[in-house]
């Protein structure tokens, strides 16, 4: 069974975390985002989206061929 070419999510930190509930703050960590304008490139799976709507506020988000 041949895989199929999996969907990159590029994920970028907008906005501080100062201020938000400390697990935002332990959700930003897993997606490995330390600051203002870092961006890390993570797959499109359902945990990653999951993960992504606890902090849809904070974060931006492309999709990465």
């Amino acid at each position: 069974m041949a895989s199929e070419p999996t969907t990159r999510l590029r994920i970028t930190q907008i906005r501080s975390a100062i201020g938000s509930k400390p697990k935002q703050r332990g959700t930003l960590r897993a997606l490995g985002l330390r600051g203002i304008g870092r961006a890390n490139t993570l797959p499109d799976r359902p945990e990653i989206r999951g993960m992504i709507a606890r902090v849809p506020h904070l974060v931006e988000v492309e999709e990465v061929d």
